[in-house]
């Protein structure tokens, strides 16, 4: 107990002493107003240092933004719907009083609360994981992180939940420890209440730096306000991190971690304002999509083409595309070979050539096939079931397949399936892409049923089809071609028109990322032939 005691005035003498420092410091009668204890971040050097331990705050050090709302806001729509949302949208200014004039804990704490009241942890995890890294990642703050990536040991001190941002810091960013915000749970689910010792701001962040490192002084110290000080007091070197509206964030290709697979409904960062307009927007939008899927499935293809644009679907049509094979010529159809975007893409391939071509799928919904307006045939993942089917259906007519096998977001091709170059020698690759302004119309984690209606919300969704010219039968397998050679040879065209990266991941790739499954949908029993569905 002697023992105890003895440390924990230690603890005690050493935090006053540092805090004492800073007030001495700020006290100094030559300091501006706008100026700070510590010099600015771009001054720190980042040569020499990989065996220094850098200490880092989150929101307006290593992110350019400085309010969380954003993130605090995806987490309630990803994780609890557009009800969750309006909780969190209707708690803000409350919380935005509390957070500016009373304590910057009180307002956090009613965030908190807000967001994860009555949620499953796993679903924190799990929108941690997949959603959040790539709107983090979209805002990092190029001379924070030149800094923190330059040190060997990485440690953040964030006022957000730990559960929230832990995977994002560790996996993506390589941080060592995360100190954050630790919220209470009871029989799986967030209780929304802060645990001991509370929200991490002003001297709690030097509490748990102390009771981490001790008598270690981590070297190097960010952080962008008052509050921060405190921690930033107990490190050798300490840096301000100066708001700058016009700093860019950190480019793409200089990101520590490439974001090729991500998840989640929303396109754009819900900033209160664009938060308020998707909440309004969604009643709006849902009818908006019913009646563009009702013309879609109800109308001629010919006729879905304009329809599609009276209701504001923009399709943008390149290439030239081939005629339809007609079964009196005795020629097989074409195989249509598609870059995978949503599972909309057969239906506006259709669309493109006044025609409806069928179309082979895996894990689609049985919603989504009953509005489809083409027969969708189910794969069963058996390479000689498959073939033979295939193999019926282009002697049939035309046929439409993704051999990428599930769905990119970003401006990569996962890797083809080569199964099908050993079916045809009439291969026409098709570059699929699509432009949405509010919402995916893809999930690795949600219901695939409302992956249609996601897409057709949007306020004006678009898609340009791109028809290149038809495989050389020289580089087909009746020449001597290998299926990967062929299957990799289209990856590549489709990548240079749409000035894509090609890459070697998979489905399983993705799933195992997005959904900590392996994407394998189980077969039911009672279905074991072959289903053609057609609507």
């Amino acid at each position: 107990m002697i023992y105890i005691s003895l440390k924990h005035l230690k603890f005690q003498f050493q935090l006053n002493f540092e805090r004492s420092h800073l007030c001495h410091q700020k006290e100094k009668p030559k300091m501006k107003n706008n100026a700070t204890p510590f010099p600015t971040v771009e001054t720190c050097s980042s040569i020499g240092r990989e065996n220094h331990t850098v200490v880092a705050d989150m929101d307006g050090t290593l992110l350019r933004g400085r309010s969380s709302f954003p993130y605090f806001a995806l987490v309630a729509f990803e994780a609890g719907g557009a009800l969750r949302l309006l909780m969190v949208l209707l708690s803000a200014p409350l919380a935005g009083l509390l957070y500016y004039f009373v304590s910057e804990s009180a307002g956090i704490q009613v965030l908190i609360f807000a967001t994860y009241a009555g949620m499953k942890v796993s679903d924190i995890e799990s929108v941690g994981q997949a959603v959040l890294p790539k709107f983090y990642s979209s805002d990092l703050h190029p001379e924070s992180w030149r800094v923190f990536s330059a040190c060997g040991k990485r440690c953040v001190l964030t006022a957000n939940p730990r559960i929230m941002v832990e995977g994002f810091l560790k996996e993506f960013l390589g941080a060592d420890l995360v100190l954050g915000t630790e919220i209470g749970t009871y029989k799986g689910r967030a209780t929304g209440f802060v645990l001991s010792p509370g929200v991490l701001v002003s001297e709690k962040k030097a509490e748990a730096l102390l009771r981490e490192y001790g008598d270690k002084r981590p070297e190097i110290g960010l952080g962008d306000r008052q509050t921060d000080f405190p921690f930033m007091a107990l490190c050798k070197e300490s840096y301000i991190v100066q708001y700058n509206p016009e700093v860019k964030p950190l480019p793409n290709d200089k990101l520590p971690k490439p974001i090729v697979f991500h998840d989640g409904r929303l396109v754009l960062k819900p900033y209160p304002i664009m938060a308020l307009l998707t909440v309004l927007w969604i009643p709006i939008g849902f009818i908006l999509a019913c009646l563009r899927i009702a013309a879609g499935s109800l109308l001629p293809m010919p006729m879905v083409y304009y329809a599609f644009w009276a209701l504001g679907v923009r399709v943008t049509v390149k290439g030239n595309p081939p005629p339809p094979v007609t079964k009196s010529s005795g020629q097989t159809g074409v195989l249509f070979i598609c870059s995978h975007r949503t599972l909309l893409d057969p239906i506006f391939l259709s669309c493109a050539l006044g025609r409806p071509i069928p179309a082979v799928t895996y894990s689609v919904s049985r919603l989504s096939e009953i509005i489809s307006p083409i027969k969708t045939v189910r794969l069963t993942r058996d390479r000689e079931t498959d073939a033979s089917m295939i193999k019926k259906l282009l002697e049939e007519g035309d046929l439409a397949i993704c051999p990428e096998g599930t769905t990119c977001r970003e401006p990569f091709l996962l890797r083809f399936s080569a199964m099908f170059a050993e079916l045809t020698d009439h291969l026409v690759p098709v570059a699929m892409v699509n432009k949405m302004s509010m919402f995916h119309g893809t999930t690795a984690r949600g219901w695939k049923g409302m992956d249609p209606f996601y897409f057709f919300m949007n306020p004006s969704p678009s898609y340009e089809v791109t028809f290149l010219n038809k495989l050389p039968l020289e580089l087909t397998c009746s020449s001597g071609k290998s299926s990967h050679e062929v299957a990799n040879y289209i990856q590549r065209v489709i990548a240079a028109t749409l000035s894509y990266e090609c890459t070697s991941f998979t489905r399983k790739d993705k799933y195992r990322a997005l959904a900590g499954n392996d994407g394998i949908v189980a077969e039911k029993p009672k279905q074991k032939a072959i289903k053609v569905n057609g609507c």
